[in-house]
C-alpha cells in the first residue's frame, strides 16, 4: 500500500530525526529546494534525475510568504500545503519540508545532505552564499541538472494567460 503524500510532509525537526536514521543505515540524502509553484514536466524530470543521484530525496519548498517576497504579489498560484502535497505524491520525492525564509541555509545546515541539486540556471558561483557555505560545511556534493526546454513555471503561466486572452 502506498504512503499518503501528506505523511511525507515533515517539520524540520522531524526531517532532522529522519536524516539521522538515514545516516545510521548508510543511505545518501539528496536535497533540492525551490518554489515549485505550478508542478510541470520540467519539475518532474528534474526531481527524477536528482533522486537517482542518491538513495532518498528531500525537497525544501518556500512558504507562501517567501514565494511572494521572491516572485511578487500574484504568486504563489498554489498554496504551500498543496505544493508540498503534489511534490510528495511523486515517487521520486521521499520527504518535503516547507521553509519560511527567502533562503534555506538553516535547513541545509541542520540536514547536512550528502548531495545538493539545483537546476541548470544555477552554477556554484550563483548559489546563495549562505546556502553554499552551509552545504560546504556539511560536505555536500553539488550537481546541476539542465532544464527541460520549454518548461518553467513562468512559461506555463504565460501560456495560460495567452490562452485566456484568446
Amino acid at each position: 500500500m502506498l504512503k499518503s503524500p501528506a505523511e511525507k510532509i515533515m517539520t524540520l525537526e522531524k526531517a532532522v530525526q529522519w536524516r539521522e536514521q538515514l545516516r545510521i543505515t548508510g543511505r545518501r540524502l539528496v536535497v533540492t529546494n525551490g518554489c515549485f509553484d505550478i508542478l510541470h514536466r520540467g519539475h518532474s524530470q528534474y526531481l527524477l534525475e536528482s533522486r537517482n543521484l542518491g538513495d532518498v530525496q528531500l525537497v525544501l519548498i518556500n512558504s507562501d510568504a517567501s514565494v511572494q517576497a521572491l516572485k511578487g504579489p500574484l504568486r504563489p498560484v498554489i498554496d504551500e500545503f498543496n505544493r508540498a502535497y503534489m511534490l510528495a505524491s511523486l515517487i521520486s520525492v521521499d520527504a518535503v519540508v516547507v521553509f519560511n525564509s527567502s533562503v534555506c541555509a538553516a535547513e541545509l545546515c541542520a540536514l547536512a545532505p550528502d548531495i545538493y541539486v539545483k537546476g541548470g540556471d544555477y552554477c556554484l558561483e550563483k548559489l546563495n552564499p549562505e546556502e553554499r557555505a552551509a552545504l560546504e560545511a556539511g560536505g555536500a556534493e553539488f550537481h546541476f541538472i539542465p532544464f527541460v526546454e520549454g518548461f518553467s513555471t513562468t512559461t506555463v503561466i504565460s501560456r495560460i494567460l495567452a490562452a485566456e486572452a484568446r
